[in-house]
């Protein structure tokens, strides 16, 4: 099963989502703006990149510079308010049930399909 956390407004999104495509598989869609991942969800998802919170974050959008920004916030809270406001998601992810990436670039992906 692959999922990707998807905006279709987004070209790295788009192109990610072809990719996995054209590797025959068809994916999950989430458009994770409509439909945030849950707190428990974005959790696994961190711990499957082996990231931080701060580091799947989009440092540029306003929602981060209202709600993160210059602010001490713990870990839970960072992924709480990250699905309050999941525009700050970092995008497209995908995810597997072992593995996730992050399409930046799209062929990042490839790997774990």
């Amino acid at each position: 099963m692959v999922t990707i956390y998807h905006n279709p407004r987004c070209s790295k999104s788009r192109q990610t989502l072809a990719l996995i495509e054209e590797q025959g598989v068809t994916p999950e869609i989430v458009l994770y703006l409509e439909t945030p991942p849950t707190v428990e969800k974005l959790t696994s998802i961190l711990k499957k990149l082996a990231k931080k919170p701060e580091q799947l974050m989009r440092k540029g959008e306003q929602e981060y510079k209202d709600h993160f920004k210059g602010k001490d916030l713990s870990e839970a809270e960072q992924i709480s308010l990250m699905v309050q406001h999941s525009k700050v998601i970092e995008r497209p992810i995908v995810v597997t049930e072992d593995a996730a990436r992050v399409g930046r670039p799209p062929e990042s992906v490839l790997e774990i399909l």
